[in-house]
């Protein structure tokens, strides 16, 4: 899968101009036009989390929601403007060209370390026991995007400091 970026976010080819069906499901709402994005059982995150943009046919999607569905694959909604801008309803096949945006995240101990080298603080993090370092790693690594890791990492370089 390709990955690129646009504002900050990287996006990770989910699909590239594939034929799917736009499914048509009475009752269901938000969701009774939807498409089933094939391969996606596996990728993790809670509603509101997983971000999604491209082509559908020759509509732009703006950054939507991906639906997460336990162990299944993911969706997402066709509203009745996208399906009147591309001429389509329920049973229909469509183009789909589609990212998934992911943020960049602090993924190596090397990122961390460089932090606070260049705060000055890295002797003080190399004098803390080897339990209180794995906990202050881990609690960076637990956050859930790059600026809450950031602003971990600051906190943490106050405590050094003081």
């Amino acid at each position: 899968m390709q990955a690129r970026i646009k504002n900050g976010c990287r996006l990770k080819k989910l699909i590239d101009n594939k034929q799917l069906e736009l499914i048509y499901e009475r009752g269901k709402g938000a969701w009774t036009y939807h498409i089933v994005i094939p391969n996606t059982a596996e990728i993790e995150g809670k509603w509101g989390s997983l971000k999604v943009s491209g082509r559908i046919d020759n509509y732009e999607l703006k950054p939507m929601n991906l639906a997460p569905r336990k162990e299944k694959d993911k969706m997402i909604s066709i509203n009745k403007e996208i399906r009147d801008e591309i001429g389509k309803g329920g049973g229909d096949k469509v183009m789909v060209t589609l990212f998934l945006h992911t943020k960049n995240r602090i993924n190596e101990d090397l990122e961390i370390f460089q932090c606070f080298k260049d705060a000055g603080v890295l002797d003080k993090f190399q004098a803390v026991n080897d339990k209180r370092k794995k906990e202050i790693i881990v609690s960076i690594y637990e956050q859930n995007t790059e600026e809450e890791q950031i602003d971990k990492i600051n906190i943490i370089i106050n405590q050094l400091l003081n």
